[in-house]
């Protein structure tokens, strides 16, 4: 009888550890530019350019003349805005698929140029990179890696035009 209940425990635990891992599986990796410490957070909300960020497809979302747009670039008219220096608010009370139902309540909770407490991103940002344009640049730097401690690369011209 002890085995049979014993047997039923390991069983159960198995089950339900196996169930815990499925349910993580469809969370994104946040890009470098995310605040660190919210790794299980889908949305990032910019309170400076009134745009969302979406975690688990890699896009941001923005309001384009009364329709709600997803692209994996900012808008143009926000392509110079570094991603690393602007205050990310994590939407941690939300869970569908349409944070802008509630935009009029954070564009009130979090107008353009709110900070709240100090944040850390989760990477450093790139050289060569000022920050902008694509949300999840995971991993990528400047040059992709190359060259690491090298101080010049023989195929890059670093000399202004003048050529010894």
């Amino acid at each position: 009888m002890k085995k049979l209940v014993f047997a039923s425990v390991l069983f159960m635990s198995v089950f339900f550890a196996h169930a815990q891992v499925s349910v993580n599986v469809n969370i994104g990796t946040p890009p470098n530019w995310g605040p660190q410490g919210y790794d299980d957070n889908r949305y990032y909300y910019l309170p400076d350019i009134d745009v969302y960020y979406d975690v688990n497809q890699s896009v941001f979302i923005y309001d384009n003349g009364g329709k709600w747009m997803r692209e994996k670039r900012l808008p143009s008219k926000y392509r110079q805005y570094d991603l690393y220096s602007g205050y990310k608010v994590v939407l941690t009370d939300y869970r569908g698929d349409a944070p802008y139902n509630y935009h009029t309540k954070h564009r009130a909770s979090y107008p353009k140029g709110y900070v709240g407490k100090p944040q850390k991103n989760r990477g450093e940002k790139p050289k060569g990179n000022n920050g902008n344009h694509y949300g999840n640049d995971k991993g990528n730097s400047g040059n992709n890696g190359k060259n690491k401690g090298n101080k010049s690369d023989k195929n890059h011209d670093h000399s202004n035009g003048k050529h010894h």
